[in-house]
This record gives structure tokens, C-alpha cells and sequence, in this order.
């Protein structure tokens, strides 16, 4: 039997609303409750009572984000004996990810899966995971969310946004497509106009390239570079795939300036509002997908790389000089950053958990 501390879910976490980021703040319940009362009458809002849940998903069935909340939604039904449910909603049907990160926090939506630059507005410290080149790869990205700097992260997230991360996908190295020719150095960018998502470190990180990116909504993006509104895009091949941008980029750049990891999170009054029961199954569900997520990543992307070739006639471009050029423009951004981060100090921890140099960060 679900075993709530409250009536309902979604609505709870208004009392816990805590953005001072976003326009409102833990005296905005009067306009809280407004949005709550209209959204519930758009039938956006799930009760306990019903027993189902709403995810919102900002990329299509298929992706990385689809995988852990279908293996998350199946793990918490087995685990309450089919006595909770997850209802998913995939390609942006609830909001803009950073929309739904704004109503998880005030109970407008139970759960969701969002892109870290999308989180990284709402707690800036967990813009050192998309800091340029500070992730190289999965294990760099395992190390850094299951150890303390993950722990500590989660913990910075509640106090800022509202939110509890309960899990992570990881989508792999975010690579640059485009419809023009081949990327081998950021010399070959110029002259084109590239989207990125409305993230600062992101877009800093291009303009240190010599581009001047095109900060686009994500579900603006597909349309945009169809109609050649933009020349080119980055993220994973798993999400390369599941867009399915090869029917409008034809090259990609095997590049890694940014691992792409995509958080499940629950506003934390939801979560508080759970039974201490159901609390460590939603814990332990969302533990068991992040292993899933992580596993399926390393099945699938290789083959997935080959069928953008193979399958969908995508050029795959090497990044000249190893990348030397690539890392070492965008790395001089770093310093920028270090105020919203947690100062320099808490990078060259970073670094140092990953084992590499922390003299590198100047």
C-alpha cells in the first residue's frame, strides 16, 4: 500500500517553496497556489490518490533520459507492488526543462529529468560538471556524482532550488554537429552559427572558440536547423540519434568538451512528503536506474555511433592536434566561473577527486 505523510504529492511541495532565484520566493505562496490551482485544472497535476505520477522528459523516447525514467518508473511500480505509478512525458510536453525544474519546486509536476546546464541556473555550484574539459569521459562522470563532490552537490541543490536530485543518467560526450562540412579545429567554426543551450558557461565556452552562439530553446532547436536558422548543435550520440538530427546535420565532431549528465529530480516538500517507507523506494529505485543508465550507456553508444554512419550517412570528423586546441581556448574560461562554482579551491578538488593535475587550473 502507498503510504503518504500527506493527501497529496505534487501540491506539497509548496510549502517547501524556496527560489529566490526565479521571481518568487517562500513569501509567494499566495501566487504559488494561484499557478498550483490553475495547473490543476489543466489536469497537469498528479494526486497520491490516483497513484500516478508525472515525469517530464525534455528529449524523445529513446534517449537517455526516456531509458532511466522508464527503468525508474518500472522499478518504484514493482518495488510499491504496482501501487505507484509513473506517467511519462516525453519531448518537452510539460515545459522547457528549466520550466519544470521551476514547478517541481513548487509541486507542479512530481518528477522530471533535466539536463545539468538546466539545473545550473537554479544552484550554480553544479556548473563544475559542465565546466569545459573538466569531465573526460563515463568514469570521470561516475566518480564525481556517486562520491562526496556528488553528495555535496545534492545538498547545495536542496538549499538553493527546492530540489532533490534522486538520480542521474549519463548521455555521454556532447558533440558537435553541423550541416557545412567537417570539424576538425575551432578554426573551422568560423563563419558559423552554432546553438547552444541557455547556459553561460556553454555559451563562453563557444565564444572562446571565436563563435558567437545562438542561445535557442530546445524545442526550438530541430526546426532551427532545418530551416538553417543555425548551422550546427552539440550533444550526445545518443541524443544525436533520438532527435534524430542526422535528417538535418550531416558531420559530427568527436569531441568531449562537456560530459552530458542528466539529473531525475523531486521537489524536496514532495519528497518530505513521502512516508519514510516510500522515501528510501524512491531512493533506491532512482539508485538501481543511475547503475542502469550508466551500463546502458556503455552498450549502446558504440553501435549507436556506427548507425549514424552506416544507417544515416553521418561524416564523423577526429579533433585535430588530440584536441589540444579545443581544451586549451576553452579552459581559459575557467576562472570566469569560479565565484558561481564555489571558488577555485573547490575545482581543484574536483580535479584532484579525478586525479588529475590541480595545477592546471590557473
Amino acid at each position: 500500500m502507498i503510504d503518504f505523510k500527506h493527501s497529496g504529492l505534487a501540491h506539497s511541495g509548496l510549502k517547501h517553496s524556496g527560489f529566490n532565484r526565479s521571481g518568487f520566493n517562500r513569501s509567494g505562496l499566495k501566487c504559488s497556489l494561484a499557478i498550483a490551482m490553475a495547473a490543476t485544472s489543466l489536469g497537469l497535476v498528479s494526486h497520491a490518490s490516483a497513484a500516478t505520477w508525472k515525469m517530464a522528459l525534455g528529449d524523445a523516447a529513446g534517449g537517455t533520459q526516456y531509458e532511466l525514467g522508464q527503468t525508474f518508473a518500472r522499478l518504484v511500480e514493482e518495488k510499491s507492488a504496482g501501487d505507484i505509478k509513473v506517467e511519462m512525458f516525453p519531448n518537452g510536453q510539460l515545459g522547457s526543462e528549466q520550466d519544470t525544474v521551476n514547478n517541481a519546486n513548487m509541486g507542479l509536476v512530481d518528477l522530471s529529468v533535466v539536463a545539468i546546464n538546466n539545473l545550473t541556473p537554479f544552484s550554480p555550484s553544479v556548473g563544475v560538471l559542465t565546466l569545459p574539459y573538466v569531465i573526460h569521459g563515463p568514469q570521470d562522470a561516475k566518480t564525481l556524482t556517486h562520491g562526496k563532490i556528488g553528495d555535496e552537490l545534492r545538498d547545495n541543490t536542496l538549499r538553493d532550488a527546492g530540489i532533490r536530485i534522486l538520480g542521474w543518467a549519463y548521455s555521454g560526450c556532447r558533440r558537435l554537429t553541423n550541416s557545412k562540412g567537417p570539424v576538425a579545429s575551432p578554426e573551422d567554426l568560423k563563419g558559423m552559427v552554432i546553438r547552444v543551450p541557455k547556459n553561460e558557461i556553454m555559451i563562453s565556452s563557444y565564444q572562446a572558440w571565436g563563435v558567437n552562439p545562438n542561445p535557442l530553446a530546445w524545442s526550438e532547436t530541430f526546426t532551427a536547423l532545418q530551416q538553417g536558422v543555425v548551422d550546427g548543435q552539440d550533444n550526445p550520440y545518443i541524443t544525436i540519434d533520438a532527435m534524430k538530427f542526422y535528417e538535418v546535420q550531416n558531420h559530427v565532431t568527436d569531441s568531449c568538451y562537456v560530459f552530458s549528465l542528466e539529473p531525475l529530480i523531486m521537489g524536496e516538500g514532495a519528497f518530505q512528503d513521502l512516508s519514510e517507507a516510500n522515501q528510501t523506494l524512491v531512493l533506491d529505485a532512482a539508485k538501481e536506474a543511475t547503475a542502469h543508465s550508466y551500463d546502458y550507456l556503455l552498450a549502446t553508444e558504440d553501435s549507436i555511433k556506427k548507425s549514424l554512419v552506416e544507417d544515416h550517412g553521418m561524416t564523423i570528423t577526429e579533433p585535430a592536434n588530440d584536441e589540444k586546441e579545443w581544451i586549451a581556448q576553452a579552459s581559459s574560461i575557467w576562472p570566469d566561473f569560479y565565484d558561481s562554482i564555489g571558488g577555485r579551491d573547490k575545482l581543484v578538488e574536483v580535479l584532484e577527486v579525478l586525479g588529475r593535475d590541480p595545477a592546471s587550473a590557473p
